[in-house]
This record gives structure tokens, sequence and C-alpha cells, in this order.
């Protein structure tokens, strides 16, 4: 879950970008990353983050971002499949979406620069559940019409928030930990390419 908020908070952050040329964008996949923080035993924090994801920002403001929930990565195979088949329950929900209406943002970013947008409203599709979210981005929009997005700050997503705490205990019970944290922080960083 905290994976895809990250993710789902990257894609938000190349919308309000790619407002520097009319035309459409695509995600540029392995020059994007979306990564979350787990916390165990109350103090052991692991860094980990999803290998596939896709997205675009056309002309009109319309950003959409998907994060393939099988391509989770935290360098332990075991973990991996734990996440895929009883956290997110990827057979059943193989994506989480984040879409977002940049309109009024596109037409701030008119010239090649670095800018800051706050308070991006989005909407997050994860695990059969939707939540509206709010981020801050960095925006960089390049010479040639290209854009990097990443997080201004961080992301905070709640399992409650999306059905998943029951599937955070079964990782806790299979793991044999005494805690696994139910918040996780998530960043990104993105670049969109002008098609």
């Amino acid at each position: 879950m905290f994976k895809a908020l990250a993710i789902a908070g990257l894609s938000l952050s190349s919308l309000v970008i790619s407002n520097a040329a009319q035309a459409n964008w695509q995600l540029v996949n392995d020059k994007s990353q979306l990564s979350f923080v787990s916390i165990k035993k109350d103090t052991v924090a692991e860094s980990h983050h999803f290998t596939n994801l896709e997205g675009m920002l056309s002309d009109k403001g319309e950003f959409s971002v998907s994060i393939d929930l099988t391509s989770a990565e935290t360098l332990i195979p075991i973990r991996n499949e734990r996440l895929t088949t009883l956290l997110f329950e990827a057979a059943k929900f193989p994506n989480a979406v984040l879409t977002a209406n940049l309109t009024k943002e596109l037409s701030n970013i008119k010239k090649p620069g670095q800018y800051v947008l706050k308070g991006i409203k989005a909407e997050l599709d994860f695990h059969g559940n939707k939540k509206p979210l709010v981020i801050d981005v960095l925006v960089n929009s390049t010479q040639n019409g290209d854009l990097t997005v990443s997080s201004f700050t961080p992301i905070i997503i709640n399992s409650d928030d999306f059905g998943i705490t029951e599937g955070v205990k079964q990782l806790q019970k299979l793991a044999g930990l005494p805690s696994i944290a139910t918040a996780v922080p998530v960043t990104f960083a993105i670049t969109l390419k002008k098609q």
C-alpha cells in the first residue's frame, strides 16, 4: 500500500510539470522510481521500490500513473512474494493508479525552469479503495520539453485507508516480528518525456 501511494505521488507531480509544452508526455520507467520505507520492530527501517511504472500526462492536464504491484522490490525474494500475494493481493488488484487533473497547474509552467507546486489534488485507487490525496512536488522542465517530478515532502500512506491492515498483520505473523508499522512514508522521482 505504501509503495502504491508513493508511486501515486510521483505520478501527480509529473502532471503538474508538463505545462511547458502543448503535447503528451510519457513516463520513462528506467528514469523513474517510487520508493517507500517499511519499519519493523519499532526501530528497523528499510527502503524498497517498485520496478514497473507506467504513466502519461496529456496536453489537457489529464494525468495518470499506474504502479505494477507485482514489481515490488525489497531485495528479499520471499518478502517480495509475500507483499504481492498477502498485502497487495495483486491477483485481484494488480495495479495502484493515481490520477489528477492538472489543467490549472499546467498553465503556470510556461518556460524551462524549476517550480515547487504545493497542494496538488489527486486520487489514489489502491486495493479496491479510492482516496483523495494532497501532495507537494518539485518540477523541472527542460529546454526540450521533458519534465522531471519529485516529491517535495514525503507522502504518508496509512494501511487502514486502503483496507490492507489485515495483510500487514499476516506479514508480521509470518516473519515472527513484534511489529510492522501501518503508516509508511513514500517518495518518488519520475521523468516524463515529451512525445
